[in-house]
């Protein structure tokens, strides 16, 4: 169990890395009990969303072509799921993690940190869609698709367009939306159910080391400075949080 002071220890780099917090008229419609499910649904929906990053990153940028087929078959109960509303929990038990073999392209100019750290990311997130699911499940919520907000969306549009830049952004880009996620999992924590509040603390660490993951990646690819870029999608993530938003999600603005 997560005590107080760790949980303190593990959003001090968190917040310090964030430009703004998130603002309290989002927390107070976020806990409202007729906003659960789509705060489950969209962090269901995310936890696929961060897994498919991290797999599109390894297919176009690490693996071979064997590879790259094998990380798409390892999607698609996951994404039948969500966007087809095949299987449910029993039929997704266990397909988290992956027993076949990914092996780096020869001609790849990226560390085999990449791999390793884009499968492991990949192994939780599945593991956390999963997870959120048996949440459904247990509370009769039915599943619906819903679009996504304009969180992600915002953030990958000020991207580069040429490499290697346009990588390196996407992994500080990524190593935003992980540090958001676990602050709003810790702010939303206290007032959850107790199966929900225990669940979001104990995503904490994980998410803590995505977004550090993501970062030194990003340093070790551009192997120079990178404090400019990081400033810039800082100052656009922290607009994003604290402008208006009329459409209420896990990543949201200032609810209308």
């Amino acid at each position: 169990m997560t005590s107080q002071t760790q949980m303190e220890q593990i959003l001090a780099p968190i917040n310090q890395f964030l430009h703004c917090a998130t603002p309290d008229a989002w927390v107070t419609e976020a806990k409202k009990p007729e906003n659960l499910p789509v705060i489950l649904i969209d962090h269901l929906l995310c936890e696929l969303k961060a897994g498919q990053s991290a797999m599109y990153l390894l297919r176009k940028y690490a693996v071979d072509a064997k590879s790259s087929e094998i990380l798409q078959e390892w999607f698609k109960p996951y994404e039948r799921f969500a966007y087809r509303k095949q299987g449910n929990s029993n039929s997704l038990r266990g397909k988290s993690n992956i027993s076949k073999s990914i092996m780096a392209k020869s001609a790849s100019p990226y560390s085999q940190d990449l791999i390793d750290k884009m499968m492991l990311l990949i192994k939780e997130e599945l593991h956390h869609f999963y997870q959120v699911l048996e949440i459904l499940e247990g509370r009769n919520i039915p599943y619906h698709p819903i679009p996504a907000g304009r969180y992600a969306k915002g953030l990958l549009s000020k991207a580069t367009t040429h490499e290697p830049n346009t990588l390196i952004d996407k992994l500080i880009i990524g190593a935003y939306i992980e540090a958001r996620s676990c602050e709003r999992f810790a702010k939303l924590a206290p007032y959850m159910d107790d199966d929900i509040s225990k669940f979001y603390v104990s995503l904490l660490r994980s998410e803590a080391r995505h977004y550090q993951d993501y970062l030194m990646l990003a340093q070790q690819i551009s192997g120079g400075d990178i404090t400019e870029r990081v400033e810039f999608f800082g100052k656009i993530e922290a607009d994003l949080i604290a402008s208006p938003d009329n459409d209420f999600k896990f990543h949201s603005g200032v609810p209308l």
